[in-house]
């Protein structure tokens, strides 16, 4: 299993990534959520609105997904592939039944 965790400007983005990879069968589930943000950019700190999106899938998909998320922005963004250690079981089944296994 994978997270992706990856970071929008707006939650419209996020819903709209998140229906195009649940239709393409590249996530199972998806959460997306506001959160405030404070980075560096060009030499300056900026304190600005962001979403988080949250992708649940199978291990294999990155490219697939950043393609997805690439069609609906052009700015730079952050995108993470995490790999949880444990995950319960009833979830794992579910994933396992609805998006194949690429590896």
């Amino acid at each position: 299993m994978k997270l992706y965790y990856v970071t929008l400007n707006t939650a419209q983005e996020a819903q709209q990534i998140s229906r195009a990879l649940l239709e393409q069968k590249l996530a199972l589930c998806t959460n997306w959520f506001p959160i405030t943000c404070a980075y560096s950019w060009e030499g300056k700190i900026i304190e600005e609105a962001e979403t988080v999106l949250i992708i649940k899938t199978q291990s294999g998909y990155r490219d697939e997904i950043e393609n997805v998320i690439r069609q609906h922005i052009t700015y730079t963004n952050f995108i993470a592939e995490l790999s949880p250690e444990s995950v319960n079981e009833n979830f794992l089944k579910w994933l396992n039944t609805d998006i194949p296994s690429k590896n």
